[in-house]
């Protein structure tokens, strides 16, 4: 699709994102054209980004009397990344064959329209996420670097084009994604259906999980996905409670309790995730959980580190050390989690289709779990 209707992203504030980058030591600072691509998505800042004119080393963010007014001070800079969150340089054969084949039937996928930290190491895999309903979302979450806008026209002919391409790919299990499409009648049910089910008949080796929207809560539209029988159906929290309403301003924390609960009416395995270093607290986390618990006896949650996509998006509040995403994976087991995905660089989809062989012992334990519930899924649908 073709994006020339978006402002082209002001020069120098190109030039001050790298320079920033350079002052901060991090090495992996990005080229201006990859900067340009960036900002392309977010043409205007959400809120303004005062940064922008604030570049001092000691610049005060206002973020904790928004977001986390129980904290004290708040600096605009954390700091550069720390070692556990370097990620691998997208790169190799097997990602140039999977980039090559993406191309070829004019999909998109999350990993590159959100900017995911772990694209190098899964393309290099063989593995993407896929995103229907097009590139561009109807929604304006303030950690998401998925494009804002008016979406192009539903393409009918996009569920078969996904079933070829996934059929060419041969992997054991797929994760399907898309932008929310509010300004469809039905928030494109309709087409997630109907990938649902091309998928399961062009692939019937392959195990589908699908990562959805809210739907704005309308139960008919949920119920038309959840009809397709994936083998996983995951719709993320995201956050906690109280920041909902600068991270999802468009979302409601019970509604998508309401979502998951609908989920797991249906008998399908449920799976859902949220980030950290956003400004919540550790207690507010396991309240979460114990809500998503409660609600929707979810059966997955993976739980990863927010990672600012651009200046025009939510600061982050902190780095999280893997001994807390630790400590929650554990929290989320003992409350009933049959699976818990909780790590610096862990995402909705990451690793989830990896061979228990190559995965450490904590990793196949994760593997195991995931694979049991998958082959309960289906064979409580094929009975």
């Amino acid at each position: 699709m073709s994006h020339d209707a978006t402002p082209n992203p002001d020069p120098e504030i190109i030039k001050i994102i790298a320079s920033t980058a350079s002052a901060t030591g991090d090495a992996n600072v990005a080229s201006p054209a990859a900067i340009s691509r960036t900002l392309a998505r977010h043409p205007r800042p959400l809120g303004g980004d005062t940064a922008r004119s604030t570049l001092g080393t000691a610049s005060l963010s206002l973020t904790g009397m928004v977001l986390d007014n129980q904290s004290s001070t708040h600096q605009m800079r954390v700091g550069r990344k720390p070692d556990w969150l370097r990620a691998k340089v997208p790169g190799g054969e097997r990602y140039l064959k999977l980039k090559s084949l993406i191309n070829e039937h004019q999909l998109h996928t999350v990993c590159q329209e959100a900017s995911c930290p772990n694209m190098g190491e899964c393309w290099d895999r063989g593995t993407a996420t896929i995103m229907i309903l097009g590139d561009t979302c109807t929604r304006s979450c303030g950690f998401c670097n998925v494009k804002t806008g008016k979406p192009m026209p539903v393409d009918d002919d996009e569920p078969r084009r996904v079933a070829e391409a996934l059929a060419q790919i041969g992997l054991k299990h797929v994760v399907i994604t898309s932008v929310d499409r509010d300004d469809q009648p039905d928030g494109g049910a309709r087409i997630w259906a109907e990938t649902i089910q091309a998928v399961h008949e062009a692939c019937p080796e392959t195990s589908v999980e699908v990562l959805v929207g809210d739907f704005k809560g309308v139960e008919r539209d949920i119920q038309i996905v959840c009809d397709a029988r994936p083998e996983i159906i995951s719709h993320n929290m995201e956050t906690v409670n109280r920041m909902h309403p600068a991270v999802r301003p468009q979302a409601r924390y019970n509604r998508s309790l309401k979502v998951l609960q609908q989920f797991k009416a249906n008998g399908l395995v449920t799976k859902t995730g949220i980030m950290l270093g956003i400004g919540e607290h550790e207690r507010e986390v396991l309240k979460l959980l114990d809500d998503v618990r409660a609600w929707s006896d979810c059966d997955i949650i993976t739980i990863g580190q927010y990672l600012q996509p651009t200046r025009n998006h939510l600061p982050i509040d902190r780095w999280v050390h893997p001994d807390e995403f630790a400590r929650l994976r554990d929290a989320a087991l003992e409350k009933g989690f049959e699976v818990c995905e909780s790590g610096p660089l862990v995402r909705s989809s990451y690793h989830a289709e990896e061979q228990a062989e190559k995965l450490s012992p904590e990793r196949a334990d994760v593997h195991g779990r995931m694979k049991k519930l998958i082959s309960q899924a289906r064979e409580r649908d094929s009975g």
